[in-house]
C-alpha cells in the first residue's frame, strides 16, 4: 500500500481571493514505512507575497522569483501522487489550492476521497485537545526542533512521523494485512494458524524408529504415543 504523506506553503488562506501555491513536498510511505522518495519544489507564484505569510514560512519575492510556474511542475507532481491515498493535516485547506491550481490549468481536480486527514483522526483520537503539528510532536515526543519556519516537505517528514504515531506505530498491520494491496490498517485481518497441507518428512533414521518402537513395546500395548496425529 502506497500512500503519500503531503504539505504545501501558500501566499495566503484563499485561492478564490489570489492566494497561490508557493511550495509543496511531499513524502512516500509504503505499508507504512518511509521508503526514502520524496517530491519537493518551490514555485513562483506570478504575485507578490503578503507580510504575514512570509513571516510562516521565509519565501519571499526574490527567492520565488525564478521558480517554475505551476504549470511547469503541476505533470510531474500529478505523476509522483498519482491515484494513492495522501495524508494531509488539514486536508481540507491543501485540496483547496491543489484543486484550484489545476483547475486554472484546465485539468482534473483530486478528489477529496483520495485524502486522509490527521487534523481529523487527532481530534477523534484526542478530543479536546490541541491538535496542531506542533502539538501533536509534543504528544508524541518527536522532535520537530529544525521547523523554527514551515516548510513543506519538513512538515510532510514529521507529518509522517505523526501520521504513523496515530495508526498506532509504524506497520501496524505488519503480518496481519490480508494484501498489500490494502488502503488502510483497519483492513487488517484475523491470523489464526492453520494445518500444513503436507507434512514434513521425518528426519529419523531408521535405527532411531526401530528403537522408538522397540521402547514403546516394552511399556505396553495402550501407551498414549502410539495414537495416530
Amino acid at each position: 500500500m502506497r500512500e503519500i504523506v503531503l504539505d504545501t506553503e501558500t501566499t495566503g488562506f484563499e485561492p478564490a481571493e489570489g492566494d497561490r501555491i508557493v511550495e509543496i513536498g511531499a513524502v512516500e510511505l509504503w505499508n507504512h514505512m518511509p521508503t526514502g522518495k520524496t517530491y519537493h519544489q518551490y514555485i513562483n507564484p506570478e504575485r507578490s507575497m503578503p507580510q504575514g505569510a512570509f513571516e510562516v514560512h521565509g519565501l519571499g519575492d526574490d527567492f520565488l522569483r525564478d521558480k517554475p510556474f505551476f504549470k511547469d511542475i503541476a505533470q510531474d507532481f500529478v505523476d509522483f501522487v498519482g491515484t494513492d491515498v495522501m495524508v494531509i493535516h488539514n486536508a481540507a485547506f491543501d485540496m483547496k489550492f491543489l484543486n484550484a491550481e489545476l483547475g486554472w490549468l484546465g485539468r482534473p481536480a483530486l478528489p477529496m476521497s483520495q485524502s486522509l486527514d490527521t487534523l481529523a483522526i487527532a481530534r477523534k483520537r484526542f478530543p479536546g485537545s490541541p491538535a496542531s503539528l506542533d502539538a501533536l510532536c509534543r504528544r508524541f515526543n518527536i522532535d520537530n526542533s529544525s521547523r523554527t519556519l514551515h516548510g513543506a516537505l519538513l512538515d510532510s517528514e514529521i507529518l509522517a512521523e505523526v501520521y504513523l504515531e496515530l495508526i498506532g506505530g509504524k506497520q501496524p498491520d505488519f503480518a496481519l494485512s490480508t494484501s498489500s494491496n490494502n488502503t488502510s490498517s483497519d483492513q487488517a485481518a484475523e491470523w489464526r494458524p492453520s494445518r500444513r497441507p503436507t507434512r514434513l518428512p521425518s528426519r529419523l533414521t531408521e535405527k532411531e524408529n526401530a528403537a522408538h518402537a522397540e521402547f514403546l513395546d516394552n511399556m505396553g500395548g495402550t501407551v498414549l504415543w502410539r495414537s495416530e496425529t
